[in-house]
């Protein structure tokens, strides 16, 4: 089984995944997943109370992955080792909480998966880079290559996309008064006129949200069985 959620933001946002609020985890394991749509947030000062919960997430009864999102510590982050993993690209923060890198295409149980993460983080004004905000929130040059790459190689047809922010299509129809617009979400905008896929999930605004499409949700404290 397969299932998504938003933001965690550990500690903040992480008591979501206790038993009492996600019970179906007592019956899965860890050939089961739980999908993080961005803003981890569990590898960002490696400080006792974090570490903690990444040892929590490790025993428990599924595999944590997740996407980047905007409020990572990058610096950190890039010093784990690349690795393959269901065919696309990640760090292993533990043995089973997995960082899905950007533009790769995961095939997971029989259904691909496109990962972008990244997004711009509209309170940088008041954080310090390299401190608390890093430049390569968004993706550079040489992950959009790999992306397109990637795509290309599966003909622009997968079965899922899962990024933290969206599309600035989706993002004016969603909340008008945002005003996001940088190289990914021009990317997304790419996507979206040219990538064949069933559903796209992302996260990063904070509340929950089903498109009339049906093609795009957003999430944030609910958590939903994908497959």
């Amino acid at each position: 089984m397969i299932y998504i959620t938003g933001d965690t933001h550990i500690p903040i946002d992480i008591n979501k995944l206790l038993t009492i609020n996600f019970p179906e985890q007592e019956k899965l394991s860890k050939n089961d997943f739980l999908i993080i749509c961005g803003d981890f947030g569990g590898v960002w000062d490696n400080s006792d109370e974090e570490i903690c919960w990444r040892n929590w997430l490790n025993e428990r009864n599924f595999t944590t992955l997740f996407v980047d999102g905007n409020h990572e510590n990058f610096d950190l982050l890039e010093q784990y080792e690349i690795k393959e993993w269901k065919n696309g690209k990640v760090h292993f923060i533990n043995d089973s909480v997995i960082h899905l890198m950007r533009g790769q295409i995961f095939n997971i149980n029989g259904f691909t998966f496109f990962t972008m993460g990244g997004a711009t983080s509209i309170d940088k004004y008041r954080r310090i880079e390299g401190k608390s905000w890093w430049n390569n929130e968004i993706p550079s040059k040489k992950e959009y290559e790999e992306a397109l790459d990637n795509l290309d190689k599966q003909n622009w047809k997968v079965d899922y996309v899962i990024s933290h922010t969206a599309s600035i299509k989706i993002i004016q129809n969603l909340l008008s008064d945002i005003n996001e617009s940088n190289s990914l979400n021009s990317f997304f905008n790419l996507l979206e006129d040219r990538l064949d896929y069933k559903h796209w999930y992302f996260g990063h605004f904070h509340y929950d949200y089903n498109f009339e499409d049906n093609k795009h949700t957003l999430l944030y404290k609910k958590i939903i069985k994908l497959i």
